[in-house]
């Protein structure tokens, strides 16, 4: 019998680069690795929001630094990681959050450049930003990358047709890229968040959210930012060196129930 294998579960020092990490999911994930002694690259269209995250992470004793970042620009995003790497000695870790809430009846006149936006920045930013990454992830000793879907990819709601294809597409890149890069020891892992509190869900009143999870998930609540954060963190542990391709629904139970 072998001996017992103790694999580390920090990542302590590691680089993580985070897409729309100004709020919501991606805030969040940037103060849990942070709070777990990562080095934080707090990315988002929006260079005030991001600023304010890394100082909220640097007020609490944590490693984060701020990039403004438009995902739908492929010179930015290359930039960006390059400064990032530069900066932190390093990057380890990819986060690809960024998203954007798209909802257009088939037939409506603005429908293809609904669909446009769509795909580029939550379906072709996900490569750009890998391609980018990528020379940076093979010399880590610990290399991890995670992409954030959505439950639409798994089933659909009307007139959301544009996001769930962008979703979709990044279920089936992600199980393709893990195997084109698993024997570099490159995981590359998928979540699903189903009903989250977030700002793409504040519009949506209270009662009726209430409705929603009661009839819909087995926990009969919507979830935290913080609870998809963690299995993304989960993911990016070194002790999860045998898990890739996997596509991870956090949905308080949304896929699996049936009535």
């Amino acid at each position: 019998m072998s001996d017992f294998q103790q694999l580390s579960r920090s990542v302590a020092g590691l680089t993580a680069f985070i897409t729309g990490a100004a709020s919501g999911m991606g805030r969040a994930t940037a103060h849990v690795f942070a709070a777990e002694g990562a080095n934080v690259a707090v990315t988002d269209f929006s260079m005030e929001g991001a600023a304010a995250v890394a100082a909220e992470i640097a007020a609490q004793g944590g490693k984060a630094r701020a990039w403004a970042l438009d995902v739908s620009h492929r010179d930015t995003i290359n930039d960006v990681i390059k400064e990032c790497a530069t900066h932190f000695g390093g990057l380890d870790i990819v986060i690809n959050n960024a998203g954007i809430s798209v909802s257009r009846p088939i037939d409506s006149d603005d429908y293809e450049a609904a669909w446009d936006k769509a795909i580029t920045v939550m379906l072709t930013a996900h490569p750009r930003v890998v391609r980018a990454a990528l020379p940076y992830l093979r010399k880590s000793k610990s290399p991890r990358i995670v992409n954030i879907a959505s439950t639409e990819a798994l089933g659909a709601t009307a007139t959301f047709s544009p996001y769930s294809a962008a979703k979709g597409g990044v279920v089936g890149w992600t199980r393709s890229l893990a195997v084109e890069l698993g024997r570099e020891g490159i995981t590359v892992n998928c979540i699903c968040p189903g009903p989250i509190t977030t700002g793409m869900t504040a519009r949506i009143q209270d009662e009726q959210k209430q409705i929603y999870a009661k009839r819909r998930t087995a926990l009969g609540r919507y979830g935290a930012p913080e609870e998809v954060a963690h299995m993304t963190l989960s993911l990016c542990l070194p002790a999860a060196s045998f898990l890739t391709g996997a596509i991870i629904p956090v949905d308080g139970g949304l896929m699996a129930r049936n009535a």
